[in-house]
């Protein structure tokens, strides 16, 4: 069968297009609340209530829209609105000028939908701070490209196996369908940088923080070279070098997660004497058993706890490894459920599926998505040296996929060059991360001599909450000097232990 058309199970293909280099949340919009309007510089917000199903508490902030070209070519051409949310400074006598800017990850994710989990990891930048969240446009509610289905057409990435032309063939049709509102040609990183600067000349700030998540440090690569006088410092939380293939990479990356992973349980006696075989030899053989023969299984709706029957294969396996991965909380879980699957016992994994599936619904924009890798990536990425690894070369072939039909525009010459700059630059990874590992973070520390890398034991994706994170996090953005910053607090960190049993791990 040819590249173009082979097919593979859609569970891995949707679990990595879905995941990205984000983390996992599916959140409602902005709930509007009765108040006085409250300017920012020219921009006139309304309070608002921010809330996430992945959060316990609300936010309250204030929200705006703002009219921007979409083609800034063509000024005179049509206008889209970003969605904005301000969050006031909580001593806002005394909140300095230069406020923070939140990027959210993806490509794909909303910053103002996605806030509510980040809050806390800022309560000590918000005591003397505003922040800023701009959705990117194609995100939220900046001029959604969402590519939903829609009446009776069919997603290709939920059918039970996809294949190049599918996809390809369902992106052409989303094109056509949001073409009266919206070019895709014009949603790319570097349209988003122009926004956010649009943004914050509008508000009046001379100069501002950038803190990126995960395809969001490309976003604040991007901005920090294009405008550099107007930026104080940079965080930079899971890096992707701009050189990056998005999606690329992902095989590799996923292994040596599952490998380190491997290496902390053997470490353990507990963990050792439970599952003496490594977890790379462990997925792989399960991997190939599901691949020769899918299980049909009975398990437990998540949810409803309701039974129900499905379908077991290889890349139910596989996708529910990438997902665990991203944390290192789920990642604990990943051993067992592999031992019982190991055996026979299928159902754990079903309902762990179904459970990861349901969370990271539609918490990515997939048109938008498209615009920036078909533009930013596709043309780069080179197969070759994925095979034989959990993943394979498939995903990132599906991955690609939509690029051939779906419109795209390009980037500038200089786009994959590394940020050269003496400004002030923080940068963090997770030790365990599946899909921007602490190599990452080194190779833009290079060309930034006041940079400084921090790696978080034991911790994967996303790390600005954890631990003694959100005082660092204050302490740099107040002082600008990464490398006075006293990160002896994270030695406390360490690695979360496998599960021996569905009771926990081994006290």
């Amino acid at each position: 069968m040819s590249r173009n058309t082979r097919q593979l199970t859609a569970a891995t293909v949707l679990a990595v297009s879905t995941a990205l280099l984000a983390g996992c949340d599916s959140a409602p919009a902005p709930e509007a609340a009765t108040g006085s309007t409250r300017h920012y510089g020219g921009i006139a917000f309304e309070p608002c209530t921010l809330a996430s199903s992945m959060s316990a508490g609300n936010v309250q902030a204030q929200c705006a829209t703002f009219e921007v070209p979409e083609d800034r070519a063509t000024p005179d051409g049509r206008r889209i609105k970003l969605n904005l949310a301000w969050l006031p400074a909580t001593d806002e006598g005394s909140a300095t000028d230069d406020p923070v800017f939140f990027l959210a990850g993806g490509p794909g994710q909303s910053a103002v939908q996605v806030w509510p989990q980040l809050d806390p990891a800022f309560r000590e930048v918000r005591k003397q701070r505003h922040v800023v969240l701009v959705d990117q446009r194609g995100t939220g509610g900046s001029n959604l490209l969402s590519c939903a289905p829609e009446g009776g057409d069919a997603d290709p990435q939920a059918a039970a196996t996809v294949d190049a032309a599918a996809i390809a063939d369902f992106a052409r049709r989303c094109a056509e369908r949001a073409a009266d509102r919206a070019d895709p040609r014009f949603y790319t990183t570097t349209d988003a940088i122009a926004d956010l600067d649009a943004v914050r000349e509008a508000i009046g700030a001379q100069e501002v923080n950038l803190v990126g998540g995960s395809y969001g440090t490309r976003v604040a690569q991007q901005y920090a070279r294009r405008f550099p006088q107007h930026v104080r410092s940079i965080v930079l939380d899971g890096v992707a070098p701009n050189d990056l293939v998005v999606g690329g990479e992902f095989a590799h990356t996923f292994e040596d997660a599952i490998g380190l992973q491997s290496q902390q349980c053997h470490q353990l006696p507990a963990c050792a004497k439970r599952f003496p075989q490594d977890a790379r030899a462990q997925l792989g053989a399960l991997v190939a058993k599901l691949k020769d023969a899918p299980a049909q299984v009975e398990y437990r709706d998540p949810a409803s706890g309701e039974s129900r029957t499905g379908t077991v294969s290889a890349d139910t396996v596989t996708g529910l490894a990438f997902m665990f991965s991203y944390m290192p909380q789920t990642a604990s879980l990943l051993p067992l459920v592999l031992d019982e699957a190991s055996q026979g016992r299928y159902a754990p994994l079903m309902s762990l599926h179904d459970l990861m599936g349901r969370n990271m619904g539609g918490s990515m924009a997939r048109g938008m998505q498209w615009s920036v890798i078909c533009a930013e990536d596709a043309d780069r990425y080179q197969e070759g040296g994925a095979e034989g690894t959990l993943l394979g070369p498939e995903v990132a072939r599906m991955f690609f996929a939509a690029c051939a039909t779906w419109p795209h525009g390009g980037r500038p010459e200089d786009f994959t060059a590394p940020l050269s700059s003496d400004v002030p630059v923080l940068l963090l990874s997770g030790e365990l991360d599946p899909v921007t590992p602490p190599r990452y973070a080194e190779r833009v520390l290079q060309t930034l001599p006041n940079g400084r890398h921090l790696v978080l034991r034991g911790q994967a994706h996303g790390t600005l909450g954890l631990g003694c994170m959100p005082r660092l996090l204050g302490q740099f953005l107040e002082s600008t000097d990464a490398k006075a910053l006293d990160a002896g607090c994270l030695d406390s960190m360490t690695y979360v232990p496998p599960f021996t049993s569905f009771n926990g791990w081994e006290p």
